[in-house]
């Protein structure tokens, strides 16, 4: 496979074109990496903290969670409250790699520090900076299957 850049200033954006004999599985995979990774760099979620709106990259969220019927996303070093319900955040975080750890609360799978099986079928999950969150036992045969447990 070959790989080269074109320089066209009269583009608004970047354009990649997959050129290619005979399109089959291989091309189709990268099409849909490569269409993953420019999402990954345009698509932020809108969460409230003090008054103020922030801009997050999905990257940066540790886990989100409902409590009395609102939505907080947690990060390393702060948490924001988002107009998005759970249900909205799975779907729109799903490529992302978060998963659903329980009825109400998204683990982001690229953060887990450690995890340790805990009491009644559930995994406790040590997050990046240490918080820790529970997978319930309904989900955690799910998570044992993607580490291969």
């Amino acid at each position: 496979m070959k790989i080269r850049m074109e320089i066209a200033p009269d583009l608004q954006e970047p354009e990649l074109v997959l050129r290619c004999p005979c399109p089959g599985d291989k091309e189709a995979s990268l099409l849909a990496r490569l269409g993953s990774l420019a999402a990954e760099h345009t698509e932020k979620l809108t969460g409230l903290r003090e008054g103020q709106t922030y801009l997050l990259d999905p990257r940066q969220v540790l886990y989100a969670d409902t409590v009395d019927k609102r939505t907080f996303l947690y990060t390393a070093g702060a948490v924001y409250e988002t107009g998005l319900r759970l249900y909205e955040l799975e779907e729109r975080l799903r490529d992302k790699d978060f998963f659903r750890a329980g009825k109400s609360a998204l683990v982001n799978f690229n953060a887990i520090q450690s995890l340790r099986p805990d009491m009644g079928g559930r995994i406790r999950l040590t997050m990046e900076g240490g918080e820790t969150v529970y997978v319930s036992r309904q989900y955690a045969p799910w998570l044992k299957k993607r580490l291969g447990l």
